[in-house]
């Protein structure tokens, strides 16, 4: 065995030195592209800085902000990829406008294409986003927006009982919010946009997968059985083929005239009607694409209201003068003693409360 490979011990010098130079060229290249700009002076071959990002996120993201405060933005090296912090409003305000294909790229995330899979909407440009918006635009109706605030009401309504339930329990000792959001969310999301399709057991196991797919956003990419990555890349697939049995059915339902009662049904009830007046099909309109782009709207729905479900919370609670007439306007227009849920036309009232809510 090692008279095979003593040829190569002549070549080890040149290995090593173009390994070196491989590295150097590395640097070089990330360094011209930072320049003056706030950031990591030496970044890790090829890893760059996903080592502390993956132990700490919320660490890693804080000394990111923190060196843009001079400039609005800072920057970073990431898995061989460069990486650009925006932190001013105004800039991302800029560059969220450019919106030409060949200008501006969401990424979303590095290795997103692998996990969210084949069909999605978070990259998709041009014609076909278009295409695809003019598609969902009947679930954003005013009929379809005041069905879909009555069901959120409802499980928000279960939801708050139930931590009262959980404070009255233990007086006088804090409440972890966090999860207790999260799952709040999840439910009103599911509820939302699926409906009467999912059962008891589904949500179970769709919340279990949510989970393994959130925890593996946050790991090294690394798609090898007992990573996370792995697993959150099956639980993907396993929550879009759960979604796509749900377009199934409501397409079924939705095709015999019943009336629609979430989000995934106005959507159907559309696809129904341009089915029976042409005879095919609209472009992606298939049970597998339907599902992906649930999943992407959930996804899209449930990390960003949790975080800003659990700021607003926070900033109420310090702010007890804002609280107060928030809880004014809220009383002269609804009770939680009452049965009656709040109307379109109530949250329009209430003009401090939205406010509140933009903030």
């Amino acid at each position: 065995m090692v008279a095979c490979f003593s040829f190569l011990f002549p070549l080890a010098p040149f290995f090593v030195t173009l390994l070196f130079l491989i590295l150097f060229l590395e640097q070089i290249s990330y360094l011209r592209k930072k320049r003056n700009v706030p950031g990591p002076n030496i970044v890790l071959p090829f890893l760059g800085n996903a080592i502390s990002l993956v132990a700490k996120p919320t660490r890693f993201w804080e000394v990111q902000a923190d060196l843009a405060t001079s400039l609005g933005f800072s920057v970073n090296y990431i898995i061989g990829r460069f990486i650009v912090f925006i932190r001013s409003t105004e800039l991302s305000h800029y560059i969220f406008a450019n919106v030409r294909p060949d200008a501006f790229l969401l990424v979303g995330h590095p290795f997103g294409k692998k996990l969210f899979g084949e069909h999605n909407m978070i990259y998709m440009f041009g014609q076909d986003h278009k295409d695809l918006r003019r598609q969902i635009a009947p679930n954003f109706t005013p009929r379809a927006l005041s069905t879909y605030t009555a069901l959120q009401q409802i499980i928000i309504l279960q939801h708050l009982k139930s931590w009262e339930r959980l404070s009255s329990e233990s007086p006088g000792k804090p409440i972890s919010l966090r999860l207790l959001a999260r799952d709040m969310n999840l439910e009103t999301s599911q509820t939302v946009f699926v409906g009467r399709y999912l059962s008891r057991e589904a949500r179970d196991k769709f919340r279990d997968d949510y989970n393994l797919f959130n925890t593996g956003l946050m790991k090294l990419p690394f798609d090898l059985p007992g990573f996370a990555f792995r697993n959150a890349r099956l639980a993907v697939e396993r929550l879009v083929e759960t979604l796509s049995d749900c377009a199934t059915q409501s397409k079924k339902r939705m095709s015999e005239g019943d009336e629609p009662s979430c989000l995934i049904d106005f959507w159907m009830q559309e696809t129904a009607r341009e089915i029976a007046e042409s005879k095919t099909a609209p472009p992606r309109s298939s049970d597998v694409e339907i599902g992906s782009y649930l999943f992407d709207f959930l996804f899209a729905a449930q990390d960003a209201s949790t975080s800003s479900l659990l700021w607003a919370v926070t900033l109420l609670d310090s702010h007890p003068d804002v609280l107060r007439r928030v809880r004014e306007e809220v009383s002269r227009i609804w009770s939680p003693e009452s049965d009656a849920l709040i109307s379109a036309e109530q949250l329009r009232e209430m003009k401090y409360t939205q406010a509140v809510a933009r903030e």
